[in-house]
């Protein structure tokens, strides 16, 4: 699917600015909006928005379908009777430029299960849209709900280290222990009614607006989560629900060992006995919620690395065949054209961007990585873009441009310092600048360049250094903590960003 000429902004919506603790669905996300659209940015682009668990990744979630409770407007609540303002004017005070996910997880869950209870408490509430929501969304939520009651009810354990009967899913049990939760399932429910709810509101305004959603689609699922438990025959587990192989990358440039990322694989014979059903359904639900969708290791449809679940590191992997075409041309017919951004970043094979080109999906390009040793650098500078391309000057597992460019490289950087002079040579030579601001120099070059969509981490365009970064990959914890200060998006950066797009015809 070929995308019109266009540009947007990076940003989930945890790191927006507000008074809660994370950012959310509330006033701050339409302000965003609308400086978007006086910026002339016609996108949107978030991270997966399901509900985190460990770590506090959106790539690792619970459920590949439900809303992280997290993103709910407390506010809005408010406004609608179910919260008593006073009690949110209160709170305790949280740190603004970071979350504080501890924290933020207490204030925000305690509150929202007021918020469920009083909505249940009421005898005038109007229940049809909390029904119409339970009935048309039953095929996950019914799983989904008491698969997170039943976490709770185990201390967070996951989920093989449940009763046995209640792991396997016997029909019995199921049927007991959904009788013995109802009231936390319900209560679980009514978060997930308050998230899709807030979130087609925001979506609607952003349409109104003339913006666009990109989402997110990881290729694997967390092995504790609703999806697995629900749905063991679609993986690759044992007799206990423990995975017998795990995805990964093989070692490369970055990683002499590769990169153990952990989550069971899929069994595709049994997916595609069923037409690929559960894909089917989860690019449905996807496309409910964004306009467009980045897919996540695009190449893992092709071949993907396969390593055994006793291995400690992704070295002694081997690559396995995917299902290729046969999956995205299910999925077509029967959810039409897709419009999907294939993450074609790493060991790229002349297969992987055949099926790329055969549905016409585009690729990404890095242009932090253009200047360096990367091995795909050269397809990353501007005059190798395609038009079908989406250009960034980074994405939420880069540092920031400001935080790459002052990093100096040696210790634990992948970088010597001989690399780094070696690079900023190049880089300015090839882009013919001198002491500009080194984000705004690779903002003006992928708005300029050929590709039709061109995408800029809000980091960036606020020049912030790696205090900023989002998310490093192969370290556990101290990621996905960024907000944006409350004053962060003024009129005058609007402006230079209007007159870039314009400019460039975005």
């Amino acid at each position: 699917m070929r995308f019109r000429r266009r540009s947007g902004i990076l940003l989930h919506p945890t790191s927006l600015p507000g008074g809660h603790g994370i950012g959310d669905f509330g006033q701050q996300a339409y302000r965003f909006v609308d400086f978007l659209a006086e910026a002339g940015h016609k996108l949107w682009q978030v991270l997966p928005l399901n509900p985190t668990g460990y770590g506090d990744s959106p790539f690792q979630c619970f459920s590949s379908i439900a809303g992280n409770p997290l993103l709910i407007s407390l506010d809005e609540l408010a406004d609608r009777g179910f919260l008593a303002r006073g009690e949110l004017h209160d709170a305790c005070t949280f740190p603004s430029e970071q979350v504080d996910f501890g924290a933020a997880v207490r204030f925000k869950i305690a509150q929202l299960r007021k918020s469920a209870e009083t909505f249940f408490d009421d005898n005038l509430a109007d229940r049809s849209e909390f029904d119409h929501f339970c009935q048309g969304n039953a095929g996950w939520l019914d799983d989904f709900a008491l698969f997170m009651a039943l976490k709770d009810a185990h201390g967070g354990v996951t989920w093989t280290k449940w009763p046995p009967e209640v792991s396997r899913r016997e029909p019995g049990a199921l049927k007991t222990e959904t009788a013995r939760l109802a009231h936390e399932i319900a209560i679980i429910k009514f978060l997930q009614f308050a998230f899709f709810q807030q979130w087609q509101q925001l979506r609607a305004y952003a349409q109104a607006h003339g913006v666009q959603i990109i989402g997110d689609i990881p290729i694997y699922v967390a092995h504790d989560s609703a999806d697995v438990w629900a749905n063991r025959q679609f993986f690759a587990l044992d007799e206990q629900g423990n995975p017998t192989k795990v995805a990964g990358v093989p070692p490369d440039y970055f990683s002499a060992t590769g990169q153990l990322w952990g989550n069971p694989l899929y069994d595709w014979e049994v997916l595609e006995s069923t037409g690929y059903r559960w894909w089917v359904e989860r690019f449905r639900a996807a496309l409910r919620l964004y306009d467009h969708v980045r897919i996540d290791h695009f190449r893992g449809f092709e071949a993907y690395w396969e390593v055994a679940a006793s291995d400690q590191t992704a070295e002694h992997g081997r690559w396995q065949k995917g299902p290729g075409a046969r999956l995205f041309s299910a999925i077509e017919a029967e959810l039409g054209d897709l419009p999907i951004i294939a993450e074609n970043l790493g060991v790229i094979t002349p297969e992987v961007e055949q099926m790329r080109r055969q549905f016409g999906f585009p690729g990404m390009a890095i242009l932090q990585f253009a200047f360096g040793n990367d091995p795909q650098g050269p397809s990353f500078r501007p005059h190798n873009y395609e038009r079908n391309l989406v250009a960034y000057t980074g994405t939420h597992d880069n540092d920031t441009v400001v935080g790459w460019w002052n990093n100096q490289g040696g210790g634990d950087s992948i970088r010597t310092r001989e690399d780094v002079v070696k690079e900023h040579a190049f880089a300015r030579q090839y882009l013919g600048f001198t002491d500009q601001p080194i984000n705004w120099v690779l903002i003006r070059s992928v708005l300029a360049s050929l590709a039709d969509t061109a995408v800029i981490p809000l980091q960036d365009v606020l020049g912030l250094g790696s205090e900023a970064r989002m998310n490093l990959p192969g370290t556990a914890s101290g990621n996905w903590r960024w907000r944006a200060r409350p004053d962060a998006l003024t009129g005058d950066l609007a402006e230079r960003l209007r007159l870039l797009n314009q400019s460039y015809d975005r």
